[in-house]
């Protein structure tokens, strides 16, 4: 096969998961999937070794696909048929929790067994002890929703009757879980029909050879990106603010070793797993480390089975990176985001800059839910955007969600007005509490606020990174913490970190804050033209300026006047 028909073939695998990625966010039935995008797809090989392709979508699941085709194929090897789509969500072999529900649909032309198509999607309401399913409050998985443990949806082409039965009982919003299910198969549809004529047109053989090619040239980019990084020993260390349960802090840690041919993350060490639900299955942690892998040497490089040939990963069984039944992990992304989170704190100094200053790292998960009027159920679910860390030559990104959650969108204010009895009282730039400042300063997270309209809702809510906010680099100071502020009629306002299926009532209000990224170098070498803009731009008040930055600013009929080491600028107010 010449190389241009081998190009050909490989981008038309690609096209073919990029299109069932926007199918399924066009067709879906929950704000989750068509609002913010928290699903991913991608092809595997007839093997189960992993990824071939993948569109852009939620990194933390993209990265644990191939385990959902190893834990298929060890139940089902010598029975997959086609027309057969099996489902699975069983947190600890190959995935997250138990929302997160991996669909696999086996591809054949023919009589022969090409690959696999993944679709993982976030499932609204799957039952469980509270609404929307995952809680901060689990302590085991059998509160956290249905299991569906690589069971087959379709057999040979033909509705499982009484297993799709069995998942809407089990739902509180069984429209909106059946929709998106059936968008979920249906957008896979189209991914196998774009497939089957690349192999109508170019021959098996030709497309097999074409998936083996990707993955051998993933495997060579890779190990060509490993040789630039630094080769040693790097570690960190840091706390997870509590596991939902208790206020006890949770210690993790890991060492990083660099060798020419290996990037291996060790998280021995760690605590072991919690009773709490934020204990990351062991495909969640090693997707992490993917997600980081990818950053610090080629984030433009094709996530496949081969580009993560180098990577290894320890994580002792029964750790909060590696839990056993039936620990929870209805909240997994808390740890997950610290097994990213460590060795990007460990490499960041070491790396030229190809790692910003530690980010605001929690996803701020929401539900915030109820029944409308008419008696139909509806529910936000949602991360929230928050501020990212400096680089070393620039300022942290404002408003961004965190790295785990990748090509999320932040949902739309007027759908969520529209369509539930929800105001969106306030969505801003959280200016009043701050960044992490340095020569370059962190970005902002964000204020947004609901009120509740309806007569009643239910509010569950995750954060991290509240007790111990998140790092500098060289000098630069920490971030600003996550919380929330919940304002009840009659009764004082709490702030909170952690919330399960709190009862609100019409005009409740919930603010949610994200914090701040770190800063990067020492505050005293900031540039004062960047020190007035941010004073301009109301990003941070005089006084504030003054005592950080150590400048003097003087304000006269519009015309700001900043004073540092003798000398003096003028800028205009416009």
């Amino acid at each position: 096969m010449d190389q241009f028909t081998l190009e050909i073939i490989k981008n038309g695998l690609i096209v073919a998961s990029e299109e069932m990625f926007y199918a399924f966010g066009r067709t879906a039935r929950s704000p989750v999937i068509y609002e913010v995008l928290d699903f991913a797809v991608g092809i595997t090989d007839k093997y189960g070794r992993g990824l071939v392709v993948q569109a852009p979508g939620v990194p933390g699941f993209s990265g644990v696909l191939d385990f959902t085709i190893r834990e298929v194929m060890a139940k089902w090897k010598d029975e997959i048929k086609p027309g057969d789509m099996i489902a699975t969500n069983i947190p600890y072999d190959g995935g997250t929790h138990l929302n997160d529900v991996a669909l696999i649909m086996p591809m054949f032309y023919k009589d022969i067994l090409l690959g696999f198509i993944v679709n993982k999607g976030h499932w609204s309401e799957i039952g469980g002890m509270h609404f929307g399913s995952w809680t901060s409050d689990a302590t085991e998985i059998y509160q956290e929703g249905l299991q569906l443990p690589s069971i087959k949806l379709f057999i040979e082409g033909k509705p499982n009757r009484d297993v799709i039965d069995i998942i809407k009982a089990n739902s509180r919003m069984p429209d909106a879980t059946l929709g998106d299910m059936d968008a979920q198969l249906a957008s896979m549809r189209v991914a196998y029909r774009r497939v089957q004529r690349l192999v109508m047109k170019y021959g098996v053989d030709n497309v097999l050879t074409a998936m083996d090619k990707l993955i051998e040239d993933g495997e060579r980019l890779s190990k060509l990106r490993l040789k630039e990084l630094p080769k040693g020993v790097y570690e960190a260390e840091d706390y997870i603010d509590d596991d939902g349960i208790s206020d006890n802090p949770v210690y993790v840690k890991v060492k990083v070793t660099i060798t020419e041919d290996k990037f291996i993350a060790d998280f021995t060490g760690s605590s072991r797993q919690v009773r709490g639900p934020i204990n990351s299955p062991l495909p969640a942690t090693v997707s992490a480390v993917r997600e980081i892998y990818m950053a610090v040497t080629d984030p433009y490089a094709p996530p496949n089975a081969g580009y993560f040939k180098p990577l290894e990963v320890i994580a002792p069984e029964g750790s909060i990176f590696n839990p056993s039944r039936p620990a929870p992990t209805s909240t997994y992304w808390e740890s997950m985001s610290y097994a990213t989170d460590l060795i990007w704190k460990a490499l960041a100094p070491h790396v030229n800059g190809r790692l910003p200053a530690g980010h605001f790292l929690s996803i701020l998960a929401t539900i915030l839910g109820g029944v409308k009027e008419d008696g139909e159920p509806f529910a936000i679910v949602e991360p929230q955007p928050g501020g990212w860390g400096a680089s070393n030559n620039s300022d942290g990104e404002s408003g961004l969600v965190a790295s785990g959650d990748g090509e999320t969108y932040i949902a739309s204010a007027e759908v969520y007005e529209k369509r539930m009895p929800i105001l969106v009282d306030r969505l801003e730039l959280n200016v009043s509490d701050g960044t992490g400042h340095g020569k370059y300063r962190g970005g902002f997270g964000i204020i947004k606020d609901y009120i509740v309209m309806s007569e009643q809702a239910y509010l569950t809510v995750s954060i991290g990174r509240s007790k111990y906010p998140t790092w500098g680099v060289e000098g630069g100071m920490n971030g600003t913490p996550n919380y929330c502020m919940i304002f009840k009629r009659g009764e004082e306002p709490k702030r909170m970190r952690k919330v399960a299926s709190l009862l609100l009532y019409k005009g409740d209000k919930v603010s949610l804050r994200s914090g701040g990224g770190g800063g990067w170098g020492n505050p005293a070498e900031r540039d004062p033209n960047l020190v007035l803009n941010d004073v301009l731009n109301e990003y941070i008040s005089v006084e504030d300026a003054e005592k950080i930055y150590k400048v003097k600013i003087k304000e006269t009929n519009g015309i700001y006047e900043i004073d540092w080491e003798g000398t003096k600028k003028i800028r205009i107010n416009k």
